[in-house]
């Protein structure tokens, strides 16, 4: 660490992942002059130019490998999909500063999270879980954090001067991402379920019943409102979601549970995600995509999709 070290706005911050999180804790830390780093693996691809030029824009430095990352970094957060958490720690591990905290944003397991930790402590970093308790869009750097593991007292209050909103859950590790896994069993199904269910329920022209029966159990939920957007995200983020479910069940495995909820959560997510491949909702990155605030238009394109070949006429 540098001499400036207990000056978290003098650090240079490496952001591996630059994907929507990514982007997003990029604008808000270069907005405060603190100097970005970043790399991800689409910068060999053809999603590179996309992502050259918001980092142009913005004043983020890229670099050609997370081990380029690392060395330059006296802070790095991982913000990658969930099964490539693992693999970041061991890619930068080799090249981490001594003593650079490495905080680890992704929804992996316990187990993952510990499996990280030993690569980067072992690295000479300071290696600290955060668990994202909510959809980070809507709150960007202030999105509810909860850190984990023995450099996380340390971490928190140097994270509140960025702008972050961290608080420590837990010296242990994998305490936080139990509390991200247990929930995501919960918000990740609800978006799964109700998928299937207003689907399912347009497809027999009982959606209006189903709703009103939902209100009246459930009166300070807005089913219509809710539905859209969880069609939305699911459409839009059901790739990471998919992932991200993997490692629940992953996580209620390590607890000694056979994950049929989780399983069935993370294929429901996964289907949505393929047809947003094929391009059943539009064209990503245009306003066509994912951005029906009517639930039954994606439901009626996902009926459309399924239908057998021989009555889709």
């Amino acid at each position: 660490m540098t001499a400036e070290s207990t000056n978290p706005k003098a650090w240079t911050i490496g952001l591996v992942g630059y994907g929507e999180v990514g982007r997003i804790l990029a604008e808000d830390l270069r907005a405060q002059d603190v100097k970005v780093v970043a790399y991800d693996l689409k910068l060999g691809g053809n999603k590179a130019g996309a992502l050259r030029e918001h980092a142009a824009t913005h004043g983020v430095a890229l670099v050609a490998s997370h081990a380029d990352l690392a060395r330059q970094s006296d802070f790095i957060v991982s913000a990658v999909t969930a099964s490539q958490a693992v693999p970041v720690a061991q890619a930068c591990a080799p090249a981490v500063s001594k003593n650079a905290f490495f905080l680890d944003f992704n929804s992996a397991s316990p187990g993952a999270k510990q499996r990280a930790a030993k690569l980067i402590d072992a690295g000479g970093g300071r290696y600290v879980e955060g668990a994202v308790m909510t959809s980070i869009p809507p709150y960007r750097i202030k999105v509810p954090l909860l850190l984990g593991g023995a450099a996380a007292e340390e971490l928190a209050p140097l994270l509140a001067q960025l702008g972050f909103n961290a608080k420590v859950a837990s010296t242990q590790l994998g305490i936080s991402s139990a509390v991200k896994m247990c929930r995501s069993i919960m918000i990740k199904g609800l978006e799964a379920m109700t998928i299937e269910c207003f689907t399912t329920a347009r497809a027999y022209g009982v959606e209006d019943a189903v709703l009103a029966s939902f209100a009246e159990t459930f009166p300070g939920i807005d089913w219509e409102k809710q539905g859209a957007y969880f069609f939305q995200r699911v459409i839009e983020h059901g790739r990471r979601r998919a992932e991200e479910v993997r490692e629940v069940a992953e996580t209620v495995r390590e607890a000694g549970l056979t994950p049929w909820s989780a399983q069935g959560t993370a294929e429901r997510q996964a289907f949505i995600a393929d047809l947003a491949d094929e391009g059943l909702f539009g064209t990503r990155g245009t306003k066509t995509f994912a951005r029906s605030a009517d639930w039954r238009i994606e439901a009626d394109r996902i009926l459309a999709a399924c239908k057998p070949k021989s009555q889709a006429s």
